[in-house]
């Protein structure tokens, strides 16, 4: 690694504009930032790397940037572990993951080539004894051409994600099958260094998209568990309506043979801006998840504004599989660091009588539980309504939308998109929202299971709350508003 990205960092990093900035979730200290690599816990701290490029606030020749954190909300930035150079990395290092081998961080990684019409993806390694420097491996790549053979495209072979499992190392990573359809193989290796074909895990159908990216395979509450982000997938109802979307398998798997059995899958996210999420398990066994906050192909505005960075992490989440469905909720230590500033209950809303919250300083959680009642929707309007959800009663729609907000948010999508919707399903009458909120965006948690994520830009909000139903009534049996300590 030369030093000279890193003195271009410490040397540029205070020149950023901060007016966007998040304050609890994990920015790049400037420049580019995309898809989370390398999700570790590693001697007694979470490691985080991700896809990042250094010199401008658009996507470039892909370094590893880097950052960790005791607890998941307050980060140190470390420097970069990984920069493009060798011939089989010359044009980027991209996705990957990280494993711990006898107290030693290695890296798998993609070596991305494009030149003179020849695009070339292989499979890279890198080791650290310290968790900071990286070496990388002096015979990369190791899965390349000769492991590939006829299973897939290598122009498009990418995103190893490695996992140890009954003493044999496996990574599964994400290529494309002669007639453009996703497909995700598995490799396997006694050792990291001689890696050997295993199996086609799973291939897509028609309607599952062109390419299937950034794989993660898990055992999570005795299913396999297998989560990417497909390129193009139809849309199935209110789902999969991103250009890129994700989506979470889940089943089980013959390791004998190296085949996914699909029992169910959904989107893992419906909101607007969620991509290419990675997993690790903590220090107590649990499955933790983040992805990056952040849509392909749409407005950026810290971009825009020359404000010298771009993009975001979600707040860590955990999970679990019930019913053969992925359940989210926010990681454990952002509960344990809230302090409530407003708390009320049994408010009676009809549409005369109208809640709304003005005397608030910045907040970072908004708690509510809502029974519907006869009421036909309901409106909850964050920041004087630059922001808002809807719940269609009747439906069982809840829509989160961004479409007044002042910078307005444009993508390739074929209809302009900044709504989602989704189906809920109110328990026992009983409708509850969660809202992790940071200067920049909103992730929306539904009764304990499903959750919607997107960005805003606004640099004058007004921090209230407002809530309203139209026709009939609806109780908020309670309302509670807390600030992250940080």
């Amino acid at each position: 690694m030369s030093q000279s990205v890193n003195n271009y960092i410490l040397e540029n990093k205070n020149k950023i504009n901060q007016t966007f900035r998040n304050k609890f979730h994990l920015m790049p200290t400037l420049g580019w930032m995309n898809d989370p690599n390398g999700f570790v816990y590693y001697k007694g701290e979470y490691h985080l790397f991700y896809q990042y490029y250094p010199y401008d606030s658009v996507w470039g020749p892909m370094h590893w940037g880097h950052a960790k954190s005791k607890d998941l909300i307050h980060w140190e930035d470390l420097p970069v572990a990984l920069e493009p150079g060798e011939a089989y990395d010359a044009d980027g290092c991209f996705s990957g993951s990280a494993i711990v081998v006898e107290d030693k961080l290695y890296l798998l990684y993609t070596g991305h080539y494009e030149r003179s019409g020849e695009r070339r993806e292989t499979q890279c390694l890198a080791v650290s004894t310290d968790g900071i420097v990286f070496e990388k491996y002096e015979k990369n790549p190791v899965i390349s051409e000769k492991q590939l053979q006829k299973y897939g495209d290598i122009s498009d072979f990418r995103d190893p994600k490695v996992f140890y499992r009954e003493g044999v190392f496996y990574t599964v990573v994400a290529t494309k099958s002669e007639t453009n359809l996703g497909r995700i193989l598995l490799f396997e290796s006694k050792d990291l260094f001689d890696w050997q074909f295993k199996s086609i895990l799973l291939e897509g159908k028609k309607h599952q998209g062109i390419m299937w990216e950034c794989p993660d395979l898990f055992e999570l509450d005795n299913k396999d568990v297998l989560i990417m982000s497909p390129i193009e997938m139809e849309r199935q109802g209110y789902a999969y309506y991103n250009i890129n979307s994700t989506v979470v398998f889940v089943g089980k798997i013959d390791w004998s043979e190296g085949k996914f059995s699909v029992e169910n899958y959904h989107e893992i996210d419906t909101g607007l801006d969620f991509y290419a999420p990675q997993t690790c398990q903590d220090d107590e066994g649990n499955r933790v998840m983040v992805a990056w906050m952040q849509m392909w192909h749409r407005t950026i505005w810290s971009h825009e504004l020359s404000h010298g960075w771009s993009g975001s992490m979600t707040f860590p989440r955990e999970l679990s599989i019930v019913e053969n469905k992925l359940i989210q909720k926010p990681y454990k230590t952002f509960y344990d660091n809230l302090n409530t500033i407003f708390k009320d209950n049994d408010i009676r809303l009809t549409e005369e009588n109208i809640y709304q919250n003005k005397s608030l300083d910045n907040f970072n959680y908004l708690k509510l539980q809502l029974k519907t009642d006869s009421a036909e929707k309901v409106y909850i309007e964050l920041f004087g309504n630059k922001v808002y959800i809807k719940y269609d009663v009747n439906r069982n729609l809840l829509t989160l939308t961004r479409k007044n907000d002042k910078y307005h948010i444009i993508g390739e999508e074929a209809e302009e998109l900044n709504s989602r919707t989704m189906k809920v399903f109110p328990k026992n009458d009983v409708l509850l929202i969660e809202c992790i909120i940071d200067t920049s965006c909103i992730e929306l948690f539904v009764n304990h299971s499903d959750t919607m994520t997107a960005t805003y830009y606004d640099n004058n909000r007004l921090n209230q709350v407002d809530i309203h139903v139209t026709s009939g009534s609806s109780l908020l049996e309670s309302i509670e508003i807390s600030e992250l300590k940080l």
